[in-house]
């Protein structure tokens, strides 16, 4: 299913980065198909069916309890299947709405329950983008890509067992592979029965074949086939000449070429190139043609792209007529549509009145091709383009018009006849055109569009192509100004002028290069065309302008040239440093140390960027290691005093960013930067600068030596000020920072001074997730103080803080959970208030089925608090805590494992839970947590071997387990809870020994 969703389906987009499988007829047909492969697996492959995922596959069901029936134990918070894999985890696990599944078994099971099938599958894809890393397991799945012999790699130096797996792993994926190949060819099957449209042009037939549903066409404007796009390849014509064979013709970015022919387009031998590829159609014909040689060079070149036109809308109107939908005759087209005008988006004449009409981007292809322009600019394949970590900045827009003609200003029709000169004047006439276009506001939208409109972008972008400098000058200034606008910045990556402009970074003209690295800052504000200046070397060439003088004192003119052309560098690196791919190419083109000597230089404008740049890559931890060690960190911090609020802002973002790591956080607080990032915090008008100071606050804070500096700096008065009117974003910040102050116990107390506790449990109540995972820890820091916990209880704070431990968020769970360890310990009448959550004790044993152990290990620690209690150790014990901590204790985490003893520990006093953990098994793995290097480990499972040892079964187990050595030993330990703790459990299978060596001597 890896192809298959990566390149079949067809998917949408959406402002939060994740697609939906679109509502089209292939995508309906790959999930039917999908969906019996699924339904089928558990009968036709039982024991690749049995196969345990690597990591399960989630999703929001439409499934409820009550829908499943026998094999699965159901409760009211949930469902889980009897079945469980070798850690003890249910291969099925319903924690409404989300449902896990680990087995092929179990997905079939729960398809079959379903009454909307096809919604569950839908479902699953969409969560699950890369199905087949979840299935076989990251490593395994990097190994199937390489294109040796995979399956003797992966069985090699395996033992019984492990090979036995891997085994059942290769058959698994070879069952994927196959369904993916079976449902690609049945779509290809289907698309190959589609009609021809043959029409006679200029003494020639043209035959169009699109191999895509007829009713479809791609969001880039291709027709090939899906799985064709990924080689470039957008449609496929059939020339049908008089007095010759049939030319099959393949238009891709690369230019067009002879292909296999389409009677073998069911094959893939029909795709493979057999000519040389042609810069364009038109070329191609010529040098396959004679006679069609002799024509085209008879005829005027306006007629032809004339006819070219009409041909084209020809075949639309036969295409609306087999979809059923209105169209209007060939005649009348000819007559009443003046095509050129429809080609180049001019107003046309349609029912009587003006309006705008674009023709879809493949017909202007074809256009652009025969009549000699080059289609490898016309339409780069953007399907395939690769996910990009980024959020974007800007999503492709759809074109908004004026309704009428009247609309548009007087400079658009002015600016259209200067493009019309530009289009077919000399080189003096052509400069003196230019310079007339710039006379214009060209920052206005009408303006910009009127030149895109008439085909000003094509001329603009083929001048850069020019040996005449004069002329490229002039077209970057025109094309950096208005390629501010999103459409005219895509539409110039649509047509491939980006490609142009990346080349002229290699320019010796310094002015060509500083135009061309601005015009890339502006359009490179989208992922693809980030991509491609990567993909043409642009990174390197940018990285390479930014290697100028080291002393910015008494420049020469061509120095301050230099450094101009560096800025521009820098402004188009800022921009493309929003892709991690271009971040890492950055890095490996030597970037890092270029930035860091420019970030010297005393010019705003040339820091702005230059910091922008820094910030942006700081997510990424090679960045902030060498951003530290090639000493930029001092710089980042004397310019949180400049004068520019925006370069304030870049350099705190980039200090939040990089001060993840202790040694930043002390070089920040080393050279006074923690005083210029609290003054920063009087600037509340300013949202962004704000939430980047108060993140730095946060992540400096981290460091205890930084949160008593911060106290000097009256910084914590300030952020209790900011809890309430602010912005989610800066929130996040202030109530982090908050959380790490709050380790101190004077800060707790000023917090409740200064009226922060109401704010804080007030921010309870939110759904933003990294606010909720900071307030939690924030709210549970302070409820360590009694007189906050007073507040706290009094504002309904811990019925609010349990409440969490619904959310779908395992970081908000694991949050909640240790707010409520203190909040237990601290509060007035603890048992009461826990007994008075209704549902809360078992919502808190159900959540020890999770297989987060962030989760686990805060569970337990909220059960060892509420477990003190013995009426609520009476109810967890009820609900099944013993048989869930049991199954638990197979683990090798440290910090699961103290907080899992304890909670042993502390179930123990009640009944007979003593036995019940041996009889569960849990005495022998709590014995190996003794060979732990963590003391903190050690305490807590010396503590609980103690009260399991109270039980005679419980001390036999230990005993064979050879627990009395390491208990000798940890009696050495200078804790004297430890010492206690371990000498009791060694007293008591001493006692027991003791015992039976009388019982043998007095029988």
């Amino acid at each position: 299913m890896g192809i298959l969703l990566s390149r079949a389906a067809q998917w949408t987009t959406a402002s939060s980065g994740t697609g939906k499988l679109a509502f089209t007829p292939m995508n309906e047909s790959l999930l039917e198909e999908i969906l019996c492969f699924v339904e089928q697996f558990n009968s036709q492959h039982p024991q690749e069916a049995e196969h345990v995922f690597d990591e399960p596959l989630q999703w929001r069901t439409t499934l409820v309890a009550s829908d499943f029936k026998t094999d699965y134990d159901i409760s009211n918070l949930g469902v889980q299947s009897s079945e469980k894999d070798s850690k003890g985890h249910p291969l099925l696990l319903l924690s409404p709405p989300t449902v896990y599944v680990r087995s092929f078994s179990q997905l079939s099971k729960l398809v079959n329950l379903a009454d909307k099938k096809l919604d569950e599958i839908r479902a699953c894809l969409e969560e699950n983008r890369d199905p087949l890393v979840k299935i076989l397991g990251t490593g395994f799945a990097k190994v199937l890509e390489r294109e040796d012999d995979t399956d003797a790699l992966l069985l090699e130096d395996k033992g019984k067992d492990e090979r036995l797996d891997s085994e059942v792993k290769v058959m698994l994926f070879h069952l994927l592979q196959n369904i993916d190949k079976q449902l690609l060819n049945k779509l290809l099957e289907k698309i190959s029965e589609l009609p021809i449209h043959t029409l006679n042009v200029c003494g020639f037939k043209l035959v169009h074949f699109f191999l895509v549903l007829l009713d479809y066409e791609f969001l880039n404007g291709c027709r090939a086939p899906l799985w064709r796009q990924v080689h470039g390849e957008m449609f496929y014509l059939v020339i049908e000449p008089y007095d010759t064979e049939k030319l099959y013709i393949t238009c891709s970015n690369a230019g067009v070429f002879l292909n296999g022919g389409i009677k073998q387009m069911g094959q893939e031998s029909g795709y493979e190139r057999t000519s040389e590829v042609f810069k364009d159609l038109l070329t191609l014909l010529k040098n396959s043609l004679h006679n069609f040689a002799e024509n085209i060079n008879k005829q005027d070149f306006a007629v032809q792209e004339m006819h070219l036109t009409q041909m084209i809308e020809h075949v639309e109107s036969v295409d609306a007529e087999e979809q059923g939908q209105p169209q209007r005759s060939y005649e009348q087209q000819e007559n009443n549509v003046d095509n050129k005008a429809r080609q180049q988006h001019m107003p046309i004449e349609a029912d009587g009145e003006k309006t705008y009409e674009p023709c879809p981007r493949w017909k202007n292809l074809v256009l652009l091709s025969l009549c000699g322009k080059t289609p490898g600019r016309a339409l780069p394949v953007e399907l395939f383009s690769e996910s990009s970590s980024e959020s974007e900045e800007e999503e492709e827009q759809a074109e908004r018009r004026p309704e009428s003609n009247t609309d548009l200003p007087a400079e658009y029709w002015q600016i259209q006849k200067l493009v019309k000169y530009l289009k077919g004047g000399d080189p003096t006439a052509t400069v003196l055109t230019l310079c007339a276009m710039m006379d214009f506001n060209l920052m206005q939208e009408a303006c910009q569009l009127a030149i895109r409109d008439v085909g000003g972008l094509e001329v603009l972008i083929n001048l850069l192509d020019t040996d005449e400098v004069k002329c490229k000058i002039g077209s970057l200034k025109i094309l950096r100004k208005i390629s501010h606008n999103v459409q005219i910045r895509q539409t110039i990556v649509d047509i491939g002028g980006l490609q142009s402009i990346v080349k002229i970074l290699d320019s010796p003209v310094k002015d060509l290069k500083a135009l061309a690295a601005e015009t890339i800052a502006n359009v490179a504000r989208f992922h693809r065309a980030r991509r491609i200046v990567r993909q043409y070397a642009g990174i390197k060439k940018l990285v390479k302008l930014l290697d100028c003088v080291t002393n910015f004192t008494n420049l020469t003119a061509n120095q301050k040239k230099d450094i101009d052309v560096a800025r521009c560098g820098a402004l188009a690196l800022w921009s493309c440093s929003k892709s991690t791919k271009n971040k890492e190419a950055i890095r490996k083109a030597e970037g890092i140390p270029l930035l860091g000597r420019l970030l010297k230089s005393p010019h705003e404008n040339m820091l702005i960027p230059v910091v922008g740049t820094l910030q942006e890559c700081a997510s990424e931890e090679r960045y902030r290691i060498a951003i530290q060690t090639e000493g930029m960190i001092k710089d980042l911090v004397k310019n949180l005093s400049s004068d520019s609020d925006e370069l304030q802002m870049h350099c705190a973002s980039a200090i939040f960013k990089c001060a993840e790591d202790k040694q930043t956080r002390d070089l920040v607080r080393k050279y006074r930067g923690l005083q210029p990032l609290v003054s920063l915090l009087e600037k509340a008008d300013n949202e962004q600068l704000l939430a980047a100071a108060t993140g730095a606050i946060w992540k400096c804070s981290i460091s205890m030596e930084n949160v008593a500096k911060f106290q000097e700096y009256k910084a914590l008065e300030i952020l209790v000020g900011l809890l309430t009117d602010q912005p989610e974003e800066v929130l996040v910040n202030v109530v982090g920072a908050l959380g790490e102050f709050a380790q101190i116990p004077a800060n707790k107390a000023t917090i409740r001074k200064c009226g922060g506790i109401k704010p804080l449990v007030n921010l309870l109540t939110g759904t933003n997730q990294a606010l909720l995972v900071n307030v939690t820890k924030a709210v549970g820091a302070c409820a360590t103080d009694k007189d906050n916990m007073a507040i706290i209880d009094q504002l309904d704070g811990v019925r609010l803080v349990w409440s969490l431990l619904k959310n779908p968020n395992a970081d908000v769970q694991s949050g909640a959970a240790w707010a409520l360890c203190p909040c237990i310990e601290n509060a007035k009448d603890a048992g009461e208030m826990v007994r008075s959550l209704v549902g809360g004790l078992e919502l808190i044993v159900n959540l020890l089925n999770t297989t987060n152990n962030e989760v686990l290990a805060s569970i337990c620690a909220s059960i060892a608090k509420i477990a003190k209690d013995k009426e609520n150790l009476a109810v967890l014990t009820d609900h099944g805590v013993v048989p869930l901590l049991a199954k638990l204790t197979n683990t090798s985490d440290d910090r699961l494992r103290r907080y899992l003893a304890e909670a042993i520990g502390h179930c123990c006093i009640w009944g007979s839970n003593r036995s019940s953990f041996g009889d569960a098994g849990a005495v022998a793995p709590l014995v190996h947590y003794l060979k732990s290097k963590d003391s903190a480990v050690h305490q807590s499972t010396a503590m609980a071997l103690y009260q399991l040892s109270k039980d005679p079964s419980n001390c036999i187990t230990m005993h064979e387990r050879g627990v009395v050595k390491p208990l000798i030993h940890i009696m050495g330990s200078n804790d004297e809870m430890l010492q206690e703790a371990a000498a009791g459990c060694v007293r008591n299978i001493r006692l027991l020994a003791m015992a039976n060596r009388k019982a043998r001597l007095f029988q």
